[in-house]
């Protein structure tokens, strides 16, 4: 298997289709990574007036996270690992995502100890920020 990038999120993620929410990762740099979105009608996450639940984001940077991480364990030649969010720091919601939008999602490595990680990330909308904040994973 190739490991160019862009590469489609399926391969260095768990998540499936409808709860993968991102769609491809575009870079990776030591520890940090450029992720691409859209949001999807189907997604499960979104409202009847076609609104993502702001809750959701936090899951997009999850995922853009764990796409990182996954490529990352893939260079190594390892298994993609399933990681476990475990506790979210000073988020902050900017502005609501609609289905269609088109995002870039950034995220990079705090911190390390032992199987956790403490990162950070930010959601962007064209030159917007959407949101941002801090999470701490778990990673056997």
């Amino acid at each position: 298997m190739s490991d160019t990038l862009p590469m489609a999120a399926e391969k260095i993620i768990p998540h499936r289709l409808p709860m993968r929410l991102i769609d491809r990762l575009l870079e990776v740099d030591g520890n940090s990574g450029v992720v691409e979105a859209r949001i999807a009608a189907d997604c499960p996450l979104v409202s009847a007036d076609g609104r993502l639940e702001n809750a959701a984001q936090i899951e997009l940077l999850a995922q853009a996270y764990a796409a990182v991480r996954g490529y990352i364990d893939r260079l190594k030649g390892g298994a993609v690992r399933h990681g476990f969010l475990v506790g979210i720091k000073n988020f902050t919601s900017l502005r609501s995502l609609s289905v269609g939008d088109p995002l870039r999602i950034q995220v990079r490595t705090l911190a390390e100890l032992d199987e956790f990680l403490v990162t950070e990330g930010e959601i962007w909308r064209g030159t917007d920020m959407v949101s941002q904040g801090e999470f701490k994973l778990w990673v056997p």
